[in-house]
């Protein structure tokens, strides 16, 4: 049975998480809407893959804007600021009349996913104690995860209501987005943030009810006070200088490799795959939600092995995975040789694949991997270029796509090449990650640190 004080940072975790699972539900909800968006709006490849990537864009600015302003107001304030965003996002590209207001409205949700993506996780982990904090930070990615996959759902639930199904599809995001709102007005502030601006009582009052008065508090503050130092300390090193360059270029690697197996057009473009690939609009849209529940299940899968396994074997495990059947895909639609069911197999492999490792070992290595004085910001620029390659794919999907013809063979053909390209460079990327990158299984931050800094 949860006590009531154990109820305040379940609550308080529940809300945050929230913001992930809009995350996720926001970004993908275009998946099920682009079809119809393209024949209602009489988009180009060039428009369509900016009413896709516009988002992400928003996203790139929304994590670098929003640091400074969370220091001033708090995680709380900021967090309830998005809320609004989420809902004006799905209420206006619910509502536009022209494909310009749409992207603004979908730049705006960017914004907000972007923001929630930097406050939402750093919330949880600053309110968790210690002994609590790795199963309530994966609660974010899992979130994320759910997000996508009940996106999924409400298009397929959607498709056949009407010829204007697109716009529920995007007015369904309006629900969550007030759900978070309203979760956010009971929540805590972070204790860190208390400490930061002096009000050490209340941070004192708030970790007694976050942690059961189960730790130290005075021992707790003091943490806090340190933490904040050595965060200052941090700002005024240059971390693209020795001893600091090397670890920061392969984090910057770690993010671009992780979106260039191709994930995110998967997501994003799944219904479109599915019906280049010769499926119906309601068959293509059953599919894609195969795989979200196959993303759910092996993001499980992959946070209940990977302290067993390890992070490393993981990743390079799921990068051949997917490079055999990003392959097979690609060769089966040049050739003809593999259609059907079979290449929704192979994508739902490819799905597996990632869940089991990227999708998951990513954000933990990006946690762990950087010293202690520079781990925020290492952290910050490896997501940072995740973004940036997102956009850009989910920009250049439909062009390329489009440059082959507009005819289904056409189309085909250029997604064959498509998928060709993100195996070879997933393949690119597992020789460089089994080089560069270093277990740290089982090592406290201090090991990996010594690991990072002097490992040749």
């Amino acid at each position: 049975m949860i006590n009531k004080v154990n109820k305040v940072l379940l609550k308080c975790t529940i809300a945050s998480a929230l913001g992930g699972l809009l995350f996720g539900y926001d970004t993908v909800i275009i998946n099920g809407a682009m079809i119809d968006l393209v024949k209602y709006f009489q988009l180009s490849p060039t428009l369509q893959g900016w009413t896709v990537s516009s988002a992400l864009i928003g996203c790139i600015l929304g994590t670098i804007l929003i640091g400074k302003p969370g220091d001033i107001y708090g995680a709380k304030r900021l967090l309830q600021l998005l809320a609004i965003m989420f809902f004006a996002s799905s209420a206006g590209c619910g509502l536009a009349t022209n494909i310009s207001v749409f992207i603004l409205f979908r730049f705006i949700g960017g914004l907000a996913i972007g923001g929630a993506s930097v406050l939402c996780p750093v919330y949880i982990s600053e309110i968790s104690p210690p002994k609590h904090r790795g199963i309530l930070a994966s609660t974010f990615q899992l979130a994320i995860v759910l997000g996508i996959l009940l996106s999924l759902i409400s298009n397929y639930l959607l498709l056949d209501i009407g010829d204007q199904n697109w716009r529920w599809m995007l007015f369904s995001g309006a629900l969550p987005a007030v759900a978070f709102f309203l979760m956010l007005l009971v929540i805590r502030k972070s204790p860190r943030w208390l400490v930061k601006n002096g009000r050490i009582e209340e941070a004192k009052k708030n970790i007694e009810e976050l942690s059961s008065h189960e730790i130290d508090t005075e021992q707790t503050i003091l943490e806090i006070q340190e933490s904040i130092n050595i965060e200052k300390a941090g700002a005024k090193i240059n971390v693209f200088k020795k001893p600091y360059r090397r670890i920061i270029i392969i984090g910057i690697f770690v993010g671009i490799f992780s979106q260039l197996t191709g994930i995110g057009v998967v997501f994003y473009y799944s219904s479109q795959i599915f019906s280049i690939a010769g499926f119906s609009s309601n068959t293509s849209m059953a599919q894609s939600v195969i795989l979200g529940v196959t993303n759910l299940i092996f993001t499980l899968i992959a946070m209940a092995i990977i302290d067993k396994i390890g992070r490393k074997k993981l990743l390079l495990f799921g990068q051949l995975g997917m490079v055999t059947v990003l392959g097979l895909f690609g060769y089966g639609l040049l050739s003809g040789n593999i259609t059907g069911y079979w290449l929704v197999a192979l994508l739902v492999a490819y799905i597996a694949f990632f869940a089991a490792s990227q999708g998951v070992v990513i954000w933990v290595m990006l946690s762990e991997m950087f010293p202690n004085i520079i781990r925020s910001r290492g952290a910050s620029i490896g997501s940072f270029a995740n973004w940036v390659v997102s956009a850009s794919l989910n920009f250049s999907f439909p062009v390329v796509i489009g440059f082959f013809g507009t005819t289904q063979a056409a189309q085909q053909i250029g997604m064959s090449y498509a998928f060709i390209f993100f195996a070879i460079v997933t393949f690119i990327g597992f020789v460089y990650l089994k080089k560069y990158i270093i277990e740290t299984k089982g090592k406290t931050l201090e090991q990996i640190e010594k690991e990072v800094l002097f490992h040749n």
